[in-house]
């Protein structure tokens, strides 16, 4: 093990706090081993201390399952992190901070690799101040939640400088602790020496603290800007822009007692990886929140896995209880269109019809995915055809956007870019084949995870780094970009859809990843 806790210390420590909090411990134990899987998944061996840690039989298949539901984690915050940060609670910055430490943890398990440490770094910056999302890298002034996300954040990135990856040569050697005024070793913040009080008379009350008061979620006009802001996406600013004035104005009327046409608010999202769809998703939630549209705001984000069972039967079960997590809020199911075609998938679409029609005043439904395969999958149901009214086409990526996502990542992440390795990026981008299955904003994430492990290696033998030596990333930390990865569903030559095992056979390399969801940008 590395400075940080062991993951099974760390995943306790983040039952604890989210009750305290008021997230089912359950839920946010779920979260923490499929985020902790996917930051290990690189390294060597991983899956053996991953099911040591979290109390299972040895079992590769248990741990890439729970890596496959915990990727999308490494660039965008949890459900539940999601759903704190949607009211503006105050207690927010504590799970997020648990969530990081769980992170930190999981880069220790197996055989240290530096694409584990960035996939930690990239991870705990998603959950500590949703740097996914592109935006402008210093916080809102008074957004408290944000600031305090920041700070956390800080003591993080300490924490990462001193990951052990010296048996990545085979050479054992101590980590390298990085002496910061008020932080041990380890990274964590150095207190004062405690100070011994008197305990209060028999039968004195002690003082009830006063309870935090909750930060005000964000108003349309803001969450409007943060969609504005966003790289690139033009045409899809454009269109939730007029989806928000309308539906304004529906409510309005309604205050006034006029007559108001029921408006659909589901919605379709059509574009290849990495695109961003997550992040508008996101957005989204917020402003029908905002909106009063909806009572809660938080995004659920599921695939085929999370809804569809073993067994017939099942699967309604399973569908209807992800429905329930999400009542209040969007539902977003990626790749959707892997539900047609089989009996199991069917029920989860009717499953899913008969629950979008229980919750229809508060559950707002969005499928994405390939345009093709997605129009057969509205096709598969009538139920479907009548409530998604609302196709959003999100185009690819220019390099130029490309480049200007990875440099608000790295920010995110609190790290500094100069214009020589943003040049190598423009490189790497002009040499990299483009197609359906091209990641986008997900392929400069993976670049810059990689680029955050090698940085990492390459300060190993520096015993007290500078400031400015831990934040920088050089162009040789950029040297080996990543593979173009495949999608879960892959397309062959002819557009059709391929199952993951026959991608391969057309030249396509699938290095397992989720959308993102950049609040840097997405990458979904």
């Amino acid at each position: 093990m590395s400075t940080t806790d062991p993951l099974a210390t760390a995943l306790s420590a983040l039952e604890r706090v989210a009750v305290q909090v008021g997230v089912d411990p359950t839920t946010a134990r779920r979260e923490g081993e499929a985020l902790a899987a996917a930051v290990a998944e690189p390294s060597k061996g991983a899956f053996v201390d991953w099911c040591t840690e979290t109390g299972r039989p040895a079992s590769a298949e248990e741990f890439f399952e729970a890596a496959s539901r915990g990727r999308r984690y490494r660039s965008a915050p949890t459900a539940s992190m999601s759903g704190l940060a949607a009211v503006g609670a105050t207690a927010a910055p504590s799970y997020a901070a648990a969530l990081g430490d769980v992170a930190l943890a999981a880069a220790a398990l197996g055989t240290p690799d530096p694409r584990a440490t960035g996939n930690a770094a990239t991870a705990a910056a998603a959950q500590l101040g949703e740097s996914s999302v592109p935006r402008p890298p210093v916080p809102t002034l008074g957004d408290e939640v944000t600031s305090s996300l920041v700070q956390q954040l800080s003591v993080v990135q300490r924490k990462l400088a001193g990951l052990d990856l010296s048996g990545l040569t085979g050479q054992p050697g101590p980590p390298h602790p990085v002496p910061v005024e008020g932080v041990d070793p380890s990274g964590e913040p150095r207190d004062q020496v405690p100070v011994a009080t008197q305990p209060p008379p028999d039968g004195t009350p002690e003082p009830q603290e006063e309870p935090e008061p909750e930060a005000p979620a964000k108003s349309v006009e803001e969450l409007l800007a943060e969609l504005d802001a966003l790289v690139g996406l033009e045409d899809v600013k454009a269109e939730i822009n007029r989806q928000a004035a309308v539906l304004r104005v529906e409510g309005l009327r309604r205050e006034a007692g006029l007559r108001s046409p029921t408006i659909t608010r589901h919605l379709i999202f059509n574009g290849n990886p990495g695109t961003g769809k997550t992040t508008v998703a996101r957005l989204v939630a917020g402003i029908y929140r905002a909106l009063g549209l909806l009572s809660k705001g938080q995004l659920v984000e599921v695939d085929r896995s999370e809804l569809v069972a073993g067994y017939l039967g099942q699967t309604a079960m399973k569908t209807a209880e992800v429905v329930a997590s999400a009542a209040g809020g969007v539902l977003f199911i990626d790749e959707a269109y892997s539900l047609s075609g089989d009996q199991y998938g069917q029920e989860a679409i009717d499953t899913l019809v008969k629950e979008m029609e229980d919750r229809r005043d508060d559950l707002v439904v969005i499928v994405a995915g390939y345009p093709v395969p997605m129009m057969v999958f509205i096709g598969q149901n009538p139920g479907l055809e009548s409530r998604f009214r609302t196709t959003i086409d999100f185009p690819d990526y220019t390099d130029d956007e490309l480049v200007e996502i990875f440099g608000l990542m790295a920010a995110g992440a609190e790290y500094d870019v100069g214009e020589p390795i943003l040049e190598r990026l423009r490189e790497v981008l002009s040499g990299v084949e483009r197609g359906p299955t091209f990641g986008n904003a997900r392929y400069v994430r993976n670049i810059l995870e990689a680029a955050i492990g090698h940085h990492a290696w390459r300060l190993r033998d520096i015993a007290e780094p500078t400031l400015e030596e831990l934040r920088l990333l050089d162009v040789e930390d950029l040297a080996t970009p990543p593979e173009p990865e495949a999608s879960a569903e892959a397309l062959g030559p002819d557009g059709e859809l391929v199952a993951p095992g026959d991608a391969g056979e057309i030249g396509l390399v699938d290095i397992g990843e989720e959308d993102p969801a950049p609040h840097q940008q997405e990458s979904s």
